[in-house]
This record gives C-alpha cells, sequence and structure tokens, in this order.
C-alpha cells in the first residue's frame, strides 16, 4: 500500500481554467491482487483537448474520470507487481489521469484503444527517452503524422500551411511535411517560438500576434495553399479558409484552441467557401488510427534516430504543478510537447 495523490476536480471550468478548480487530495493505494501491478508515475502529458473534454466534469470528480481519463496518457514505472506480464521494472503507458500511483490489472481494458496499458515497444530505441512516448512519438506525433500524411494527403511540391506551428503536434506536422518535399509554412505567437521554427527547417514562419495573417499569408504563398492543418479555429481559419486555400485544397482540423476558453467565440467556417473552392474539410482523431500506430511510432522515431525530426520538451517539474502546466499549455506558453515530470 503507498499514500498517493490525485487531482480532482474543485469547481467546473468556467472559461480558462484556473488553479482553483482543482484539488490535490490522498489516497491509499489498495493491496495488490493477483494480476495487479502497482504503477509510479514518472511523467504527465497536459495536452489542449483536455480542456473541452474537461465540460463534462463537475465538482468532486477526478481527473481520472471516463472522459478525461480516456484521453489523459502516461508513463508508468512498475514498482511492485503480481503481473506475469510486467514484471517489476516495466515502463508502461497507460491512460489513468493525474495521479502520482495507480494500482491497475493487466487485463483492464480503457475506453479508448490508445490508452490501453501496454508496455514500452520492444523496438524503442534505446537512447530515447521514453517519455518521448507521450509526445513526439506518442499521441501528438500520431496525430501529426495521420492528419498530414492520411487525411491532407500532403505531396511533395505542394504548400503546407500549419498554425500552433511550435506546439507539440504543429512542429512535427512542418517538419514531416517537409520530409514529404512540401514548401512548408508556420505561425506561432512568439518571436522565440518562430526563431525556433526556422531552426526546424520550415519555409517562411512568422509570428501572427505582431504580423498580418494576410499578408503574411500573400507573401508566403501567393499562389495558395494546399494543405492546411488546423490546430485553431475560430476566425484565424475563417479568414485562411476563405482567402488563401486553393481550389481542391485539404483541411487536416485538429483542434480548435482559439475557443476552447471563449464560449462567445463566433469564428465558423464559410459553407459557400468549403463549396466554391471543392475544399476537402475533415475533421479527425489520432486515436482512430490505433492499429497502424506501432509502424508510425518506428517510422518517427527512426527519423529523430536520423537528425530528420527534432524535438523540444516543456517541462514542468513536479506533481503538485500539473494544473498550471495545463493553464500554461492553454495560454501558449509551451514550445513542444508540454509534460509534467514527477
Amino acid at each position: 500500500m503507498v499514500k498517493a495523490k490525485k487531482f480532482v476536480i474543485a469547481a467546473r471550468f468556467d472559461g480558462l481554467p484556473k488553479v482553483s478548480d482543482f484539488q490535490l487530495v490522498e489516497e491509499d493505494t489498495p493491496e495488490l491482487k493477483n494480476g495487479d501491478l502497482l504503477c509510479e508515475t514518472l511523467f504527465i502529458s497536459v495536452d489542449p483537448y483536455m480542456r473541452p473534454f474537461g465540460r463534462s466534469l463537475k465538482k468532486g470528480d477526478t481527473m481520472i474520470g471516463e472522459v478525461v481519463s480516456r484521453w489523459v496518457s502516461m508513463n508508468y514505472y512498475v514498482i511492485e507487481s503480481k503481473s506475469k506480464k510486467y514484471p517489476v521494472g516495466t515502463t508502461v503507458l497507460a491512460g489513468y489521469g493525474w495521479r502520482t500511483h495507480a494500482v491497475v490489472h493487466e487485463d483492464d481494458k480503457h475506453p479508448l484503444p490508445t490508452a490501453q496499458l501496454r508496455a514500452v515497444p520492444a523496438d524503442f530505441p534505446k537512447e530515447l527517452s521514453p517519455g518521448l512516448l507521450l509526445g513526439v512519438t506518442g499521441m501528438p506525433g500520431m496525430t501529426a503524422y495521420f492528419g498530414l500524411i492520411d487525411v491532407c494527403q500532403a505531396k511533395s511540391g505542394e504548400t503546407a500551411f500549419v498554425n500552433a506551428a511550435a506546439g507539440a503536434v504543429g512542429s512535427l506536422v512542418g517538419q514531416i511535411a517537409k520530409i514529404k518535399g512540401c514548401k512548408v509554412i508556420g505561425c506561432a505567437g512568439t518571436d522565440d517560438k518562430v526563431t525556433w521554427l526556422r531552426d526546424l527547417g520550415f519555409d517562411y514562419v512568422f509570428n501572427y500576434k505582431t504580423k498580418s495573417l494576410g499578408e503574411e499569408l500573400k507573401k508566403a504563398a501567393p499562389e495558395g495553399i494546399d494543405c492546411y492543418f488546423d490546430n485553431v479555429g475560430g476566425d484565424f481559419s475563417v479568414s485562411v479558409l476563405n482567402n488563401h486555400m486553393k481550389d481542391h485544397g485539404r483541411v487536416a482540423v485538429c483542434g480548435s484552441i482559439s475557443t476552447y476558453n471563449n464560449p462567445e467565440a463566433k469564428g465558423h467556417y464559410f459553407f459557400e467557401t468549403i463549396i466554391t473552392k471543392r475544399l476537402k474539410l475533415q475533421g479527425f482523431f489520432g486515436a482512430e488510427y490505433q492499429a497502424d500506430w506501432p509502424a508510425a511510432t518506428t517510422q518517427v522515431a527512426k527519423w529523430i534516430v536520423e537528425g530528420k525530426v527534432k524535438h523540444k520538451e516543456h517541462v514542468t517539474n513536479g506533481f503538485d504543478q500539473t494544473p498550471q502546466a495545463l493553464i500554461g499549455v492553454l495560454t501558449g506558453k509551451n514550445t513542444g510537447k508540454a509534460i509534467v515530470k514527477i
């Protein structure tokens, strides 16, 4: 039995979540039964989509509630086990929320396939941190990979544009697009992030907070955009769709972070534009490609080892700081993948 910590909801989110919306509580882990393993958390993933899924939570619910737990990703280390599948010392991935420790059964089934209890893949390069399985080779990485390759169907010689390009998803979208032979345009909200995107090899980057979106895209893509990977939504994307997409362009709708904390946001997609330009507009979840994750994870890891893909982690230290880490993601404080190191 271990004295564990977890976060529960203290107040329902109203706009941008606040630290006071979360309460840190302690609990004793139960005694292990056959097939159980006691896991100690090493890293916690914090991601923008936790905000919209948090709408279903009420006061007193834990961050391992059904909706959030199916989206929260964690990296655990087995410290005590009565499981033959996962002996002591095994590093595993699971989706059991904001906890320092968890007792799970080796055959537990999670509602979300990609959040199933599983060991780190045997072919995962030893020189890479398993924490990357929460980022560039995990859910954000798979979202970037399949969103660009399957949804946008990016081809050599095309022009691709990604917003929120310095985040965990956007930064990989741009790099994969370059590997595929595209001209890549990206935007971010600080000059430091713009500099990093140039270092990653983006062809054209700009700070959308200090530059005109319309003017910059006209300069970067005077003939228009073929592939648009959208993490932002709202009025930003209305402008891109109306004014900068080529006929028969493809749009991967990944997120809408500009509207998550603003219930009165009025931005929307103009259906006339979608019709007149014959655009392909598709929303998607990276999780729906779960059957193809192993091969894609191997490919992205290979690109990292070969130096074709670079990554950055925005690390917050300490379990107690997990709410602050999530708020930081929702306000653009992170560059690259945001994780909490316990």
